[in-house]
């Protein structure tokens, strides 16, 4: 049976992501279910594992978005705390990763350093850490924190918050727990015994949670500036990209790639996985079909009016969304979306890119919104979808997705029912999985690729 290790080419990781912020769930969707049920969830990790998945994986915020002072609830709201999740997830899978977004900038080493190595054990090896920072007060008033932390330190503290985590799983070693009878001695004498002293944290004791079953669980990034693609050179084993357009891919790939080696790791160490859509029929023609009456859900007349005041900073609901650009600037100061980096920046640069495209193509607003949130990543029949995936990770576009489905939570049964046999054929998706551990599953060794903190003898 042929595999990716007997065809020697690229394999394609594949990942889900359970939907929320943005427009991308199509809520209203009279097949859309629960965003809440714990059975969404379920059906969707449960797809994902029998699609050889690699990681099932959940974002998370930690404040509601807010437009023009109301819930934006163009999002799906509400959703349950990721690791809880994730852990009852655990007990209906049995090989699927679980990657948590889990923030460094309002939460403590300590104790996320426990739950994710809870999370591992009780997973036999599957747990991941989406590592993020929060720049805003607006998210801090609900940690009663406000803004704290100056934007520019925030990944300066959120490396040394994943290396004291660090530090907490390795002050257990392999062995360390005894449970020898004859002797009377259940652990090690320095078992858990951990210091950290730094800028940000300052803490010592005796961790509660013996080494986790990967040693350290799967580290993922997803922060597209110098400092975050730096720190996932230096940190992560999976990042995530924005990046879907295979020339703009491409140059991410190699970029990040690139810096591999300054920290004394190989390209293979490290995974990049962009977001990416599907939309799969029977035919090509049909699935474009399908594709824009998805795209056009995803960004009715109300969505698009709420995109062009995000960069504008105005008040636009007078508007007609199939009207053209307002002929005003933005206000550069005004934020009319709180809560999401989106349009935070250089809001004046997106305008007049936006109103030059428009009147070059001849764009309304809402065609316009279409045209710059990227549309369907891959659409087409199951043998074009599955060519289409396989040439953009043969060259270097990525080493896999992380997809996005549209639907909760049956968005993603066509795909694994349809191309994942398609790839498997190709040779560049596993038939099952060959190890237990996440790390198995991306073919990446043990945690810790560092020096282990060193241990009292007993």
């Amino acid at each position: 049976m042929s595999g990716p290790e007997t065809t020697g080419r690229k394999q394609v990781h594949l990942a889900a992501q359970l939907p929320g912020i943005h427009n991308v769930t199509v809520w209203a969707d009279p097949r859309s279910r629960s965003q809440i049920a714990f059975e969404s969830f379920r059906h969707l990790a449960r797809t994902a594992e029998r699609g050889r998945f690699d990681f099932f994986f959940l974002a998370e915020g930690l404040r509601l978005r807010e437009h023009k002072g109301h819930l934006y609830d163009l999002d799906v709201v509400g959703r349950p705390e990721n690791l809880t999740q994730l852990s009852a997830l655990a007990a209906v899978t049995t090989r699927l990763g679980l990657a948590a977004t889990v923030n460094a900038t309002f939460n403590e080493p300590y104790e996320v350093a426990r739950r994710l190595a809870t999370l591992d054990h009780l997973s036999g090896g599957r747990a991941a850490w989406n590592v993020v920072t929060s720049f805003d007060a607006f998210t801090g008033e609900n940690f009663r924190r406000g803004g704290f932390l100056a934007e520019g330190d925030r990944y300066a503290r959120a490396a040394e918050f994943l290396a004291t985590a660090r530090e907490l799983w390795d002050s257990w070693a392999e062995g360390d727990v005894r449970a020898d009878a004859a002797a009377g001695a259940f652990v090690r004498p320095g078992a858990g015994r951990f210091a950290h002293h730094g800028e940000h944290f300052a803490i010592s004791g005796r961790f509660t949670t013996p080494r986790p079953p990967q040693g350290h669980p799967v580290i993922i990034q997803a922060g597209d500036s110098p400092a975050g693609r730096e720190f996932a050179a230096a940190e992560a084993d999976v990042v995530f990209s924005k990046y879907n357009r295979l020339d703009q891919a491409r140059a991410f790939y190699r970029d990040v790639k690139s810096r591999l080696a300054r920290y004394g790791r190989t390209p293979d160490r490290l995974k990049i996985l962009p977001t990416a859509t599907v939309v799969v029929a029977d035919s090509d023609a049909e699935a474009a079909a399908y594709a824009d009456e998805i795209t056009r859900a995803q960004v009715s007349p109300q969505t698009a009016i709420a995109h062009l005041e995000a960069v504008w900073g105005r008040d636009l609901s007078g508007y007609d969304p199939d009207g053209p650009l307002p002929d005003t600037d933005p206000e550069p100061d005004a934020q009319m979306l709180k809560g999401h980096s989106l349009f935070r920046r250089d809001r004046a640069e997106i305008a007049r890119n936006w109103r030059a495209l428009a009147e070059e193509r001849g764009l309304s607003i809402r065609e316009l919104v279409i045209e710059v949130s990227g549309g369907q990543t891959f659409v087409g029949s199951p043998r074009t979808v599955a060519d289409a995936m396989d040439h953009f990770v043969q060259t270097d576009g990525a080493d896999g997705f992380v997809l996005v489905p549209h639907l909760t939570p049956g968005g993603l049964d066509d795909f694994v029912d349809r191309v994942v046999p398609l790839l498997q054929e190709k040779g560049v998706h596993r038939r099952d999985y060959t190890g237990p551990t996440l790390r198995d599953h991306l073919g990446l060794p043990p945690g810790p690729e560092r020096t282990p903190v060193p241990k009292e003898t007993p």
